[in-house]
């Protein structure tokens, strides 16, 4: 492993570590106000596309990049709040709609 990888790995865990935390953030709020899932979907892109080119960079070589794990766990995290703000949706259209 040379040191762009592991530059790159810091990354990955550097935006990796502010996940758990607005995912804590969307469950314990329960309600969507204040997010952009468009943003959301914009990063989970940006992810894919470093993994695509982890993916080339496998067939070409056949080593598989240990950023490889970290490019999934993010993405697997950015999914997680993507559900959260579609189920907190959901609850502020049944508290908009009791309050009716």
């Amino acid at each position: 492993m040379d040191v762009v990888q592991l530059c790159e790995i810091g990354m990955l865990i550097a935006f990796g570590c502010s996940w758990p935390f607005n995912i804590l953030k969307s469950w314990r709020s329960r309600t969507a106000k204040g997010k952009s899932v468009i943003f959301e979907f914009i990063v989970v892109f940006g992810y894919l596309v470093g993994l695509l080119g982890k993916m080339i960079q496998y067939s070409r070589t056949g080593t598989l990049a240990w950023s490889v794990w970290f490019y999934l766990a993010d993405i697997i995290m950015v999914l997680i709040d993507i559900v959260l703000y579609f189920r907190n949706t959901a609850l502020d259209r049944r508290a908009e709609q009791s309050v009716s």
